[in-house]
């Protein structure tokens, strides 16, 4: 595990609408205890986001997803990610992503993808759609058939979701969106996002006691 996650068992997983929201939501995500953050590539302000929070708060670390192509690293690093995730990996996006030095999260989903990804030399990766690729179970299996391989999980995890991947021995951390609901983000609610994102940062405190 990369240095940067140590201590972190909840990543919010963001994509913001609007530039403006992306102090507030993550200085919000903070003070509730969740300090690294991923902004998806999803949404035309990502870049933007990104930016914003990586110059206006450095006490959070804020990473960028849904990274696609070689292109999308670029802008990523220039905007001032600190780590790289994607849904799934083709030879051109890791490439480019290994050149960076960030840490980085490819997306796998099948076995086949978790011996390709082994190959690069990476050993934490992104599991992508968790739920719907068969969520505990499947981490369950690949365990024993994998082992020093350890998994993100994120896509359909919810904050009762996550306590059951996070007891996994093989899960150090989840991704999720749960704790900054779409309708506070747009209502500007930030006092209930950091009431989530306490509830979210104490899952992983009591399944790491």
């Amino acid at each position: 595990m990369h240095p940067l996650f140590r201590g972190t068992n909840v990543i919010p997983v963001l994509s913001i609408e609007r530039e403006a929201d992306a102090v507030p939501l993550a200085r919000a995500l903070y003070e509730g205890g969740l300090a690294v953050l991923e902004v998806t590539f999803r949404t035309e302000a990502a870049v933007a986001a990104i930016e914003a929070v990586a110059r206006d708060l450095p006490q959070v670390t804020v990473g960028a997803g849904t990274l696609l192509r070689a292109a999308d690293v670029a802008a990523a690093v220039k905007a001032g990610a600190k780590f790289l995730v994607s849904p799934g990996t083709t030879p051109q996006l890791a490439g480019a992503a290994l050149a960076t030095d960030l840490p980085y999260l490819p997306g796998v989903a099948t076995p086949s993808e978790v011996m390709a990804v082994r190959a690069l030399g990476i050993c934490v990766m992104k599991l992508f759609p968790a739920e719907a690729m068969g969520g505990v179970a499947l981490l369950r299996a690949l365990a024993p058939v994998f082992p020093g391989v350890e998994f993100c999980p994120t896509g359909g995890i919810d904050e009762r979701l996550a306590e059951h991947y996070l007891a996994l021995p093989n899960v150090p951390m989840v991704g999720g969106s749960w704790m900054a609901p779409r309708d506070a983000v747009a209502s500007g609610d930030w006092g209930r996002i950091r009431r989530l994102a306490e509830r979210a940062a104490a899952i992983g405190r009591e399944e790491a006691a």
